[in-house]
């Protein structure tokens, strides 16, 4: 238990670097919602930048995949059945994301030797738009993961209590700003709150559950459930 401990915790440490870097570093930095003349000369300006992107979210999903199989071994002797849910919802997000993944690449592919032109903004936009939409649809699939590892979490007898609540409050901020993204019109005008919501709410209860994973996984301590 103590390695699939080690993993997940290796896992999502690099899931918040990769991720992060990936997204607000770097994806965010070049995409202007305001203009799409402006986006695509930055992406074409800066193609090793958006490469580098790109890694980043490969490495973010190859560790997704890794703790679909190691949280369903850490979480299997709570509720074999709904830890066999949680990771088939995991596994939805990771699918999603593996689409939205191969939007991104086709914009490095059409920008790499291409001049800016209006045909090419269009083609960027309409590729970024559905890179997003698939993504958030991913997200609320891994809203739903989130509520039934917090339900597992709380049902544990070595998993804190309090690490089910935080991931439960993660998922309803995750299921807030995708259903918000989605649906609301106006979503733009509200998306800096929303975010912060996503970030605060995600961080805190990831982040403790990563940091128990780590501290179990590297402790000398048996881990015994």
């Amino acid at each position: 238990m103590k390695t699939f401990a080690k993993v997940s915790g290796i896992a999502y440490l690099l899931i918040f670097i990769s991720g992060f870097y990936a997204n607000f570093a770097i994806l965010e930095s070049l995409i202007d919602l305001n203009s799409s003349e402006q986006t695509t000369l930055n992406i074409i300006n800066n193609s090793i930048q958006f490469r580098q992107g790109l890694i980043g979210f490969l490495v973010m999903l190859i560790s997704d995949i890794f703790l679909i199989w190691a949280l369903f071994k850490i979480t299997k002797p709570t509720q074999k059945v709904l830890s066999y849910i949680a990771s088939i919802f995991r596994g939805l997000h990771a699918l999603f994301f593996i689409i939205a993944l191969a939007k991104l690449i086709e914009v490095y592919k059409i920008t790499s030797q291409a001049i800016n032109s209006e045909e090419l903004q269009n083609s960027v936009i309409y590729l970024l738009s559905n890179f997003d939409k698939l993504w958030t649809i991913g997200l609320l699939f891994f809203g739903i993961h989130l509520l039934l590892l917090g339900l597992l979490a709380i049902k544990s007898s070595y998993i804190p209590k309090i690490i089910g609540f935080l991931l439960i409050l993660a998922a309803f901020g995750y299921a807030i700003d995708g259903f918000s993204k989605l649906y609301l019109a106006s979503y733009r005008d509200y998306k800096s709150y929303l975010e912060t919501i996503v970030v605060l709410t995600g961080v805190i209860g990831e982040l403790s559950f990563t940091i128990w994973l780590l501290v179990k996984g590297f402790s000398r301590k048996t881990f015994s459930v």
